[in-house]
C-alpha cells in the first residue's frame, strides 16, 4: 500500500505533537523528583499525568486508529489529542486543554463507530470501552476532580486498548471459550472502573479485581506465551508483553487489597507500574509494528533494543521495591531518573535504527534508478 506524500505530510506534525507531550511529561516528572532544574512559567507537574496517558498515548492511539480507518478527517482525532497537549503545556490545566483532550476522545469514538460498521468484533469494543474511559477521564477533569481521582479511567483507557488489540492479534488461536472469558474480564474491569468513581472506598478494590481478571486473561491466552521461546523480534514482543502483564498484575493487587491511593508511595507505585512498566513496556514493543504503518518507515528490530527495555523495568523494579516500599529516597529518585533515561534510550534507539534502515533501503534503491527513470 503506498501513502500519498500530501497524507503523510498530515500525520508527521500530529506525531511531533505527540513526541512534544512526551518530553515534556517526562521533564516534568523530573521536576516532582525535587531535581534543581529551571522550572517552566506553566506548572508542567499539575499536568504531568494527561500529558503522558492522554497526550502522547493517545495521541499514539490516536493516530493508528486513523491510519487503519484511512480518511484524512480521521486524523483530526490524533490532531486534537496532540493540540490539547501543546495546550496543557503552554496554559497549564486550562479549559481549553481539558476541551480538546475530550474532543479528541470523541472524535475517537466515532472512528471506532466507523470501524465498528466495516468489521465488527470483541476486540473493537474493547478498543471502543479504551476511548469511553479516556472520554470520561476528561468529563470528570472538566468537572473538577483531581487527576488521582480518576486514574482508574486513565487506566482503563491504555489497559482496554491493549487487551483489545492483543485479542485481534489472537483470535485465529483462541480456544472456543476463549472470547467469553474476555468479556467476561472486561465486564469485570468496567464493573470496576464505574464503581471507583461512584463509590471510590469501594470501587477501588473491584477496579483492582477487574485489572486481574484482565491480566488473567492476557496472561492465559495471549500469543506472548509462545512466541517467548522464538528468537529476534517476536521474542522481544513477548518479553516486553509477559514484563508489562507483571506489573499491571502488582497493580492489580495494591488496589484489590489496600483500595483507593491518592498520593503517597503505593500511588506512586500504582501509578508507575500501570504507566510505565505496562503501558511504556507495550509501547517498546510494539513500535516496531506501529511507527512503519504511521510513517511508511521501517523500524528494523535490533538485540540492542533490549538495553532500554532492561533499564526501563530494572530502574521501576528499584523504584518500587526500594524506593516506595522500603522508603529509601534517594534510591527512589535516582530509579525515577533511570525510568526517565529508559524512554530516552529507546527514542535514540528508534531513530538509529529507522536511519539505518533508510540509508540501507537507499543504498539498495540506487543502483535501479535509471532503469526506473528509463521505464
Amino acid at each position: 500500500m503506498t501513502v500519498r506524500p500530501a497524507r503523510l505530510r498530515w500525520r508527521v506534525p500530529v506525531l511531533a505533537a505527540g513526541g512534544f507531550a512526551l518530553l515534556t511529561g517526562l521533564y516534568a516528572a523530573l521536576l516532582l523528583l525535587d531535581l534543581p532544574l529551571p522550572a517552566p512559567p506553566t506548572s508542567l507537574e499539575q499536568v504531568h499525568g494527561p500529558l503522558m496517558v492522554l497526550g502522547f498515548v493517545g495521541t499514539l492511539v490516536a493516530l493508528e486508529r486513523a491510519v487503519a480507518l484511512g480518511t484524512r478527517r480521521a486524523l483530526l482525532a490524533p490532531a486534537c489529542a496532540g493540540a490539547g497537549a501543546v495546550t496543557l503545556v503552554l496554559t497549564g490545566p486550562t479549559l481549553a486543554g481539558q476541551v480538546l483532550l475530550m474532543l479528541a476522545a470523541v472524535l475517537l469514538l466515532l472512528i471506532y463507530r466507523r470501524l465498528w460498521q466495516r468489521q465488527p468484533g470483541p476486540s473493537l469494543l474493547a478498543q471502543g470501552l479504551g476511548a469511553f474511559a479516556w472520554y470520561a477521564a476528561t468529563l470528570l477533569w472538566l468537572a473538577g476532580s483531581a487527576v488521582p481521582e480518576f486514574v482508574p479511567w486513565l487506566a482503563t483507557f491504555v489497559v482496554a486498548t491493549i487487551a483489545g488489540e492483543r485479542l485481534e492479534l489472537a483470535h485465529l488461536a483462541l480456544p472456543r471459550h476463549g472470547v467469553p472469558w474476555f468479556l467476561a474480564a472486561l465486564g469485570a474491569l468496567t464493573a470496576g472502573v464505574t464503581a471507583s468513581s461512584l463509590w471510590p472506598a469501594v470501587g477501588a478494590h473491584l477496579f483492582g479485581i477487574g485489572l486481574l481478571a484482565t491480566v488473567g486473561w492476557l496472561t492465559a491466552y495471549d500469543v506472548a506465551r509462545r512466541t517467548v521461546r522464538a528468537v529476534g523480534l517476536p521474542r522481544y514482543v513477548a518479553v516486553g508483553l509477559l514484563s508489562g502483564y507483571a506489573w499491571l498484575a502488582l497493580a492489580g493487587l495494591l488496589w484489590a487489597g489496600a483500595g483507593p491511593a491518592t498520593g503517597g508511595p503505593r500511588y506512586d507505585a500504582i501509578l508507575h507500574a500501570v504507566f510505565l512498566g505496562f503501558t511504556m513496556s507495550m509501547i517498546f514493543v510494539h513500535a516496531p509494528v506501529i511507527l512503519p504503518a504511521v510513517l511508511r518507515r521501517p523500524l528494523p528490530y535490533r538485540p540492542w533494543l533490549y538495553a532500554p527495555l532492561t533499564l526501563l523495568h530494572g530502574s521501576l523494579l528499584a523504584r518500587v521495591v526500594v524506593g516506595d516500599a522500603l522508603g529509601v529516597r534517594p534510591v527512589w529518585r535516582v530509579a525515577g531518573v533511570l525510568n526517565v533515561l529508559a524512554v530516552l534510550a529507546f527514542l535514540a534507539c528508534a531513530v538509529i535504527a529507522m536511519r539505518s534502515a533508510g540509508r540501507a533501503t537507499a543504498r539498495s534503491v540506487a543502483p535501479t534508478a535509471p532503469a526506473l527513470a528509463v521505464r
